[in-house]
């Protein structure tokens, strides 16, 4: 299958030179986590909520209004992109090479024509041969995960340094919440609304992960189908799940593996 059959053709783009705060208008009113960053039209670079919440987290940012944050110094300008012909096994390894959540779509004449992410793969990874997958057999059993009374700047350090974009919150071996970059995001967000800018940095490092995390998270179990798990995620829009047995989170499956078992099986 090429691509093109399976990118997303409604772009929704921001300008390099407009604020952060009009990409999160965007983020929110259409309910996406990257957005494909233009200038006269033409793709420059690209901005999700991981690196918006990596750039508000960090020290030379810390106390920045989202105002006064302009895209370009947080888009990512080196981006891969793909030809529309481009066959999907190639794009899923492309994308699981680099890191990479999601990759734009040129048609011949380099101009883009649509956005692919791991969501769009999700929702091939149902049906027979899926059905006969179970989670224990793709999961990540190395499971990266913080604690409610740790401090929210940790849980952004352990996210930057694993490379993961979401952490189950474990207290005493039992799961009892998730954080994600989305939390993230709208946490450092807030906290600059409500606090002056002098006290911002003394304040943040006594904002909690309990004070931010989601409670009661969804969760599968270790012998669900992958046809299950993926009608999940496209149901919820989440991109990862604590896998559990008992109260005890045993692993965790997210769209990176699902990506991992659609690109072995295509190819």
């Amino acid at each position: 299958m090429q691509i093109k059959n399976l990118m997303s053709e409604d772009l929704i783009t921001v300008d390099k030179d407009q604020n952060l705060s009009d990409a999160l208008k965007l983020l929110r009113k259409h309910n996406v986590s990257r957005l494909p960053v233009t200038n006269n039209k033409e793709l420059v670079g690209i901005i999700s909520e991981r690196d918006i919440a990596n750039k508000l987290g960090s020290s030379k940012y810390e106390s920045m209004p989202a105002s006064r944050l302009h895209i370009s110094s947080v888009m990512v300008k080196d981006v891969l992109t793909v030809p529309q012909t481009m066959q999907l096994e190639e794009v899923a390894k492309l994308m699981l090479d680099n890191g990479i959540g999601s990759v734009p779509v040129m048609d011949d004449d380099n101009k883009m024509v649509g956005i692919v992410s791991k969501a769009d793969f999700v929702t091939l990874a149902t049906g027979i041969a899926f059905d006969k997958i179970t989670v224990k057999e793709i999961m990540s059993k190395d499971v990266i995960y913080a604690s409610s009374a740790e401090r929210l700047v940790h849980a952004r350090r352990l996210m930057l340094e694993a490379h993961v974009g979401r952490l189950p919150v474990i207290d005493e071996d039992e799961l009892v919440g998730m954080i994600t970059s989305k939390d993230l995001m709208r946490a450092f967000i807030d906290f600059r609304k409500k606090v002056p800018e002098k006290y911002q940095k003394s304040q943040i490092k006594e904002v909690l992960v309990e004070d931010i995390m989601s409670h009661n998270p969804t969760v599968v179990s270790k012998d669900m189908s992958i046809t299950e798990v993926s009608e999940i995620m496209i149901e919820t829009g989440y991109n990862g799940l604590p896998v559990v047995e008992g109260s005890q989170v045993i692993g965790i499956i997210t769209q990176t593996d699902i990506l991992r078992l659609i690109e072995k099986l295509e190819s």
